[in-house]
Protein backbone atom coordinates (compact mmCIF):
# COMPACT_ATOMS: atom_id res chain seq x y z
CA UNK A 1 0.00 0.00 0.00
CA UNK A 2 1.13 3.54 -0.77
CA UNK A 3 1.71 6.09 1.93
CA UNK A 4 0.69 9.69 1.42
CA UNK A 5 4.29 10.74 0.83
CA UNK A 6 4.71 7.92 -1.73
CA UNK A 7 1.52 8.99 -3.49
CA UNK A 8 2.69 12.61 -3.61
CA UNK A 9 5.81 11.50 -5.48
CA UNK A 10 3.97 9.74 -8.30
CA UNK A 11 3.79 11.29 -11.73
CA UNK A 12 -0.01 11.09 -11.78
CA UNK A 13 -0.28 13.00 -8.50
CA UNK A 14 2.21 15.64 -9.66
CA UNK A 15 0.35 16.12 -12.96
CA UNK A 16 -3.01 16.34 -11.20
CA UNK A 17 -1.60 18.80 -8.68
CA UNK A 18 -0.15 21.00 -11.43
CA UNK A 19 -3.40 20.81 -13.40
CA UNK A 20 -5.37 21.82 -10.31
CA UNK A 21 -3.02 24.71 -9.64
CA UNK A 22 -3.32 25.92 -13.23
CA UNK A 23 -7.13 25.71 -13.11
CA UNK A 24 -7.09 27.59 -9.82
CA UNK A 25 -4.84 30.28 -11.28
CA UNK A 26 -7.09 30.64 -14.32
CA UNK A 27 -10.21 30.87 -12.16
CA UNK A 28 -8.47 33.44 -9.97
CA UNK A 29 -7.42 35.46 -13.00
CA UNK A 30 -10.95 35.40 -14.39
CA UNK A 31 -12.44 36.42 -11.04
CA UNK A 32 -9.86 39.19 -10.76
CA UNK A 33 -10.64 40.41 -14.27
CA UNK A 34 -14.36 40.46 -13.54
CA UNK A 35 -13.85 42.31 -10.26
CA UNK A 36 -11.57 44.76 -12.06
CA UNK A 37 -14.16 45.32 -14.77
CA UNK A 38 -16.87 45.96 -12.21
CA UNK A 39 -14.68 48.37 -10.24
CA UNK A 40 -13.65 50.09 -13.47
CA UNK A 41 -17.26 50.49 -14.55
CA UNK A 42 -18.22 51.91 -11.18
CA UNK A 43 -15.30 54.33 -11.15
CA UNK A 44 -16.06 55.31 -14.74
CA UNK A 45 -19.68 56.02 -13.90
CA UNK A 46 -18.69 58.15 -10.92
CA UNK A 47 -16.15 60.09 -12.96
CA UNK A 48 -18.68 60.49 -15.77
CA UNK A 49 -21.29 61.84 -13.37
CA UNK A 50 -18.81 64.32 -11.90
CA UNK A 51 -17.68 65.46 -15.33
CA UNK A 52 -21.29 65.72 -16.49
CA UNK A 53 -22.26 67.83 -13.50
CA UNK A 54 -19.26 70.08 -13.97
CA UNK A 55 -19.90 70.49 -17.70
CA UNK A 56 -23.59 71.11 -17.01
CA UNK A 57 -22.77 73.84 -14.53
CA UNK A 58 -20.34 75.47 -16.94
CA UNK A 59 -22.81 75.28 -19.80
CA UNK A 60 -25.57 76.64 -17.56
CA UNK A 61 -23.42 79.57 -16.49
CA UNK A 62 -22.46 80.30 -20.08
CA UNK A 63 -26.06 80.13 -21.26
CA UNK A 64 -27.14 82.33 -18.36
CA UNK A 65 -24.53 84.93 -19.23
CA UNK A 66 -25.54 84.91 -22.87
CA UNK A 67 -29.23 85.20 -22.02
CA UNK A 68 -28.47 88.03 -19.60
CA UNK A 69 -26.40 89.88 -22.17
CA UNK A 70 -29.14 89.49 -24.78
CA UNK A 71 -31.82 90.66 -22.33
CA UNK A 72 -29.76 93.75 -21.50
CA UNK A 73 -29.28 94.55 -25.18
CA UNK A 74 -32.97 94.11 -25.93
CA UNK A 75 -33.92 96.28 -22.95
CA UNK A 76 -31.74 99.11 -24.27
CA UNK A 77 -33.42 99.23 -27.69
CA UNK A 78 -36.29 101.58 -26.68
CA UNK A 79 -33.80 104.08 -25.22
CA UNK A 80 -31.70 103.98 -28.38
CA UNK A 81 -34.79 104.50 -30.52
CA UNK A 82 -35.72 107.47 -28.31
CA UNK A 83 -32.28 108.93 -29.02
CA UNK A 84 -33.09 108.85 -32.73
CA UNK A 85 -31.12 105.81 -33.86
CA UNK A 86 -32.66 103.64 -36.57
CA UNK A 87 -32.92 99.82 -36.56
CA UNK A 88 -29.73 99.34 -38.57
CA UNK A 89 -27.68 101.58 -36.29
CA UNK A 90 -29.03 99.86 -33.17
CA UNK A 91 -28.36 96.40 -34.62
CA UNK A 92 -24.81 97.39 -35.47
CA UNK A 93 -24.15 99.03 -32.09
CA UNK A 94 -25.55 96.10 -30.10
CA UNK A 95 -24.19 93.39 -32.44
CA UNK A 96 -27.69 92.07 -33.12
CA UNK A 97 -29.56 91.11 -36.25
CA UNK A 98 -31.91 93.77 -37.58
CA UNK A 99 -34.79 91.31 -37.23
CA UNK A 100 -34.04 90.95 -33.49
CA UNK A 101 -34.28 94.72 -33.11
CA UNK A 102 -37.58 94.82 -35.01
CA UNK A 103 -39.05 91.97 -32.94
CA UNK A 104 -38.01 93.66 -29.71
CA UNK A 105 -39.86 96.84 -30.67
CA UNK A 106 -43.01 94.88 -31.57
CA UNK A 107 -43.17 93.22 -28.14
CA UNK A 108 -43.63 96.48 -26.35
Amino acid sequence: MFSLSDLKQTKVYQEALEEGREEGREEGREEGREEGRQEGRQEGRQEGRQEGRQEGRQEGRQEGRQEGELAAKLASIPRLLALGLNFEQIAQALELEIEQVRQATQRE
